[in-house]
């Protein structure tokens, strides 16, 4: 049986002594490990065999956590090797483009979860899901507290791991953003914090700039000023471009990029500290099956 455990904190000497040592003490052994410090804090994955344990599990997991809580880091303990479906619900409106770009990633194996639920404030992308065979629920958002309450009882219901707004042009209430902080992943049409709000490629048409791009946040109460994890730029050919020249780079960009995000955060290669987006190596490298050797 592996485990892999997750370390995350600010930096200070001899945290891996302390961490192998603790493994040692009860017989297990490190298979692997990555480990670096980004801008001041420490992250590390270690990939641990438990076959020669000399404590039970729940000891072992509450010792981690003890000594992670002792030092001031944040412990996760993954308890078997193959990759966990987490769980995504994906809120749209009407425009199909990221949701389209979702489902083709999840068809050629790149987005690591199993998307439990299509959620809209209105019908039209339903043929979509439907297609897909995913499940779709929508409710008009004419009365606004009661689509919210809607959509807060289908999430409590449906307990996803990342919600991703794939276009749903609806400002979330602060008690869903707090229930799922960090957990919820937004794709806005331009390079933040530029051209913030409504009609962001219009915005950036105007002002004649010539670089203009999309960028995948986690969702805050303020407005597109959450935490950024990826952003992605295309040219505008000023004087020969049109705003709708503009529009149409701009949605062919947002799908992929949004669709990247999500497999950041499903593959665990980010987290979110002090507000700031920070990549690690993530446990997705534990589960690559081993290369074979060539037959003679």
């Amino acid at each position: 049986m592996l485990a892999v455990v997750s370390v995350l904190g600010g930096d200070q000497k001899g945290v891996v002594a302390q961490f192998a040592t603790f493994m040692a003490e009860r017989g297990l052994n490190i298979e692997d490990i990555e480990q670096r410090v980004v801008r001041g804090f420490f992250v590390m994955d270690m990939l641990v065999d438990l076959q020669d344990m000399r404590c039970d599990l729940s000891e072992l997991i509450t010792g981690l956590l003890e000594l992670g809580k002792k030092i001031d880091m944040e412990v996760r303990v993954h308890l078997q090797r193959e990759r966990k479906q987490k769980r995504i619900a994906v809120l749209v409106s009407k425009e199909e483009h990221c949701l389209e770009q979702i489902l083709r990633d999840v068809e050629a194996g790149k987005l690591h979860g199993q998307i439990v639920s299509v959620l809209a404030n209105h019908a039209n992308l339903e043929p979509i899901a439907k297609e897909a065979s995913l499940p779709f629920a929508w409710h008009s958002a004419d009365d606004v507290k009661k689509h919210f309450d809607w959509l807060a009882k289908q999430l409590d219901v449906l307990k996803p791991d990342l919600i991703v707004l794939a276009r749903y042009m609806r400002i979330l209430p602060a008690e869903i953003i707090g229930n799922f902080r960090s957990k919820i992943i937004n794709i806005h049409p331009s390079l933040l914090p530029y051209f913030p709000g409504a009609n962001p490629y219009k915005q950036a048409y105007d002002s004649g700039v010539r670089v203009h791009g999309c960028t995948a946040h986690f969702v805050t109460e303020q407005l597109d000023e959450g935490p950024v994890i990826l952003q992605d730029v295309f040219h505008i050919n000023v004087g020969s471009d049109t705003v709708e020249d503009v529009k149409r780079k701009g949605l062919e960009l947002e799908g992929h990029v949004l669709s990247k995000a999500m497999q950041l955060f499903l593959d665990e290669e980010l987290v979110v500290v002090e507000g700031k987006v920070i990549f690690k190596p993530g446990i997705s490298r534990f589960f690559e099956p081993p290369t074979k050797e060539p037959s003679a």
